[in-house]
């Protein structure tokens, strides 16, 4: 019998091999995991199961319109992070919410941070179209009232973040909102815009709304979007704090102690508060005929002019070029020419063009108005010396007291809250201390003066409206109603009347400068308050502001 064959011994027990597949040099060690698969092509975004949120029964699923699936900020899934590594920026929530939202629009789309909290699942969100529209809206009130194109920016980013809508770009022009919203790579966009047509200034509705994004913000809040909608429209209904008469007595007294700033005594005072009086009346008068604000700048500047001339004709010894200077204090547009250095540096330059724009063409308005007095002045032989107003007498405590009541009253014609009023007094007194600190007892540069003054305003400013979760336009505008170029402008203007063209033309570049002194060091203080508070971003460098030493 012949025996059957057998197989191959049994390898010792140390000698078999570690698995049943063939090994390889390049296969992975044991205890090292493989990068997860590529995420499948119908979504850019895969939440992990049993994290996600229900989709909406009127909507399919993915569609651009459907509930987002990270309905709040305070209740959405958590960060994911891959394996081969995306660093993930976390901002605190202590963090003032302007500061997290403009961290966030400074970084790439990519590198955002999710929200990291669980939704429920029977958590049924805002549909997308009404989310926009609510921030369009409130975006609308901010770019009106003066605010910056960067924080209107991070309140509309910050409404549809606390609403659900992360993948979200708000873009802010001058006259232009927009908003556009991507539910993932694949889906197709969902874009809406308003266009902001009638400007005001109102900075109690001011401070309205952005107690209304505090509290949409706000973990202890929970907003819904009816309820925002039904606190906007009561926002938009309240009536100005102060009435008609109220601002035209108001403009009529800042003028009068921005003439006893410059030297005058109580009979400068009234004068000066009459053509400032009568020169409001008119613009009120241009303006319920639908007349452009140029004509309204122009024909308010042409009182307080003839006021200084008819007091130079009756040859009475009142100083006529400080009542003409007083006047132009209310007239300058300082808040707007602080909005548009702040969108420059900030990198939002065409909508710093347009506002720029708008500024040079008040400031043409108001040297057109006081130049067409003045050449009148000159045909009937008006001696108008401005030697008087070069050289003002030193009065420390009358003109302390001369800058606070012009900031006092700068911030009614403002219609700021009687809350802010008094912090934007002792603001502007306190600038006006530094300023004259510098610029007349020690004889220093009056630019310089203007910028470091402007600084601690925007310091200030900046910090109070932290503390109070508000905007710092209440606490700053006001503030720097002494610091405002009027002398310098009557100067150039009087050159020019004159036919000192050169003289004229370098008076108009120095009130340009100290124009911009202002705005910059305005800008400069605030960005001087957000180095004091914890940075949003821990454990990262804060994001520059839309390029960086120009690459």
């Amino acid at each position: 019998m012949v025996a059957e064959p057998t197989g191959p011994e049994e390898a010792p027990e140390d000698r078999k091999p570690l698995s049943d597949e063939a090994t390889s040099e390049f296969a992975l060690p044991e205890g090292l995991l493989p990068e997860p698969p590529p995420e499948p092509e119908g979504s850019a975004f895969v939440v992990p199961e049993g994290l996600a949120a229900e989709p909406s029964s009127a909507e399919p699923e993915g569609s651009a319109f459907a509930t987002p699936s990270t309905y709040s900020a305070k209740d959405s899934p958590s960060a994911f992070t891959p394996a081969y590594g995306v660093p993930l920026a976390r901002l605190p929530h202590n963090a003032p919410w302007q500061d997290r939202m403009r961290t966030m629009l400074r970084l790439p789309v990519g590198d955002r941070p999710v929200p990291e909290a669980p939704a429920a699942k029977d958590e049924t969100g805002p549909s997308v179209p009404r989310v926009l529209d609510l921030t369009l809206r409130i975006g609308e009130l901010l770019l009106a009232g003066g605010e910056g194109a960067e924080d209107v920016e991070a309140a509309m980013f910050a409404i549809c973040r606390s609403y659900g809508l992360d993948r979200c770009e708000p873009t802010v022009t001058f006259t232009l909102l927009s908003i556009t919203y991507q539910p993932s790579l694949v889906d197709d966009p969902v874009t809406a815009n308003r266009t902001v047509r009638r400007r005001g200034t109102d900075y109690t509705r001011l401070e309205a709304v952005y107690q209304l994004l505090a509290d949409i913000n706000a973990p202890a809040h929970d907003v819904s979007p009816e309820e925002a909608y039904r606190r906007l429209a009561e926002i938009r209904r309240n009536r100005h704090p102060y009435p008609g008469w109220v601002l035209t007595a108001a403009a009529g007294v800042l003028a009068g102690a921005a003439s006893t700033l410059l030297g005058g005594g109580p009979w400068v005072f009234f004068v000066a508060a009459l053509g400032a009086v009568l020169g409001d009346r008119l613009a009120w008068l241009c303006a319920g005929r639908g007349l452009p604000e140029f004509y309204q700048f122009l024909v308010a500047a042409m009182p307080p002019a003839a006021m200084g001339v008819l007091l130079t004709l009756l040859h009475a010894d009142l100083r006529p070029s400080a009542v003409i200077t007083g006047g132009l204090f209310a007239l300058i547009p300082g808040r707007a020419l602080v909005a548009a250095v702040q969108d420059g540096l900030t990198g939002f330059y065409i909508t710093a063009s347009a506002r720029l724009l708008e500024v040079a063409y008040f400031f043409v308005a108001i040297v057109v108005g006081v130049l067409s007095v003045l050449y009148v002045a000159v045909q009937f032989d008006a001696q108008l010396n401005p030697e008087g107003v070069l050289s003002p007498a030193e009065r420390p405590v009358t003109q302390i007291l001369s800058s606070m009541v012009l900031c006092a009253t700068f911030a009614v014609l403002l219609q700021q809250s009687r809350g802010t009023v008094l912090f934007a007094t002792l603001n502007g007194g306190v600038a006006w201390v530094v300023y004259a600190s510098i610029a007349v007892t020690a004889e220093g540069s009056t630019v310089m003066a203007t910028a470091l003054a402007a600084g601690l305003v925007g310091l200030f400013g900046q910090l109070m409206a932290r503390y109070h979760h508000t905007s710092s336009l209440p606490y700053v505008t006001a503030a720097i109603g002494p610091l405002l170029p009027g002398s310098a402008t009557y100067f150039g203007v009087l050159a020019i009347a004159q036919n000192n063209l050169d003289q004229g033309f370098a008076s108009l570049a120095k009130a340009s400068a100290l124009a911009l002194a202002i705005a910059i060091g305005v800008n400069l203080g605030g960005e001087l308050a957000r180095l004091f508070m914890r940075a949003p971003g821990a454990g990262s460098v804060r994001s520059a502001a839309k390029r960086t030493r120009g690459f």
